[in-house]
């Protein structure tokens, strides 16, 4: 009953709407990859119109160090500097007493509890 130009037709139209679909998928992540491209640049563009080389090369070891750190100290920084909270330029000795507050605020208390009394009754003494 299948006419066989009809599934030639198909086949065709098919992988037509296949190769749209890649084509415009490739597209999107292009134009995705530029875009946040050009959002790196005008990141690193701020930042180093706020730090000076020492403190940029500060950070720039932190980042490769901790990157996550390093992304949050590089916003602190960017929106520090939206705000006009920065008077100038940032130093290497501004950033360390920056990047001491951050870590004073995430450091995390690590408490080790040791519950004697379970510990004393342990079932594998009792076979000797």
């Amino acid at each position: 009953m299948a006419d066989p130009e009809l599934e030639a037709i198909r086949q065709q139209r098919l992988a037509q709407l296949q190769q749209q679909y890649k084509g415009g998928n490739v597209d999107n992540k292009a134009a995705m990859e530029e875009k946040r491209q050009e959002m790196e640049e005008m990141r690193n563009s701020i930042l180093i119109q706020v730090l000076d080389q020492s403190a940029r090369a500060r950070l720039n070891t932190l980042c490769l160090g901790k990157p996550e750190k390093g992304k949050m100290v590089e916003d602190m920084i960017l929106t520090m500097a939206q705000q006009g909270q920065l008077p100038g330029k940032l130093g290497e000795r501004e950033l360390i007493k920056l990047l001491e507050s951050v870590n004073q605020q995430t450091q995390r208390r690590t408490v080790v509890k040791f519950d004697r009394r379970r510990a004393a009754l342990d079932s594998d003494d009792d076979d000797l």
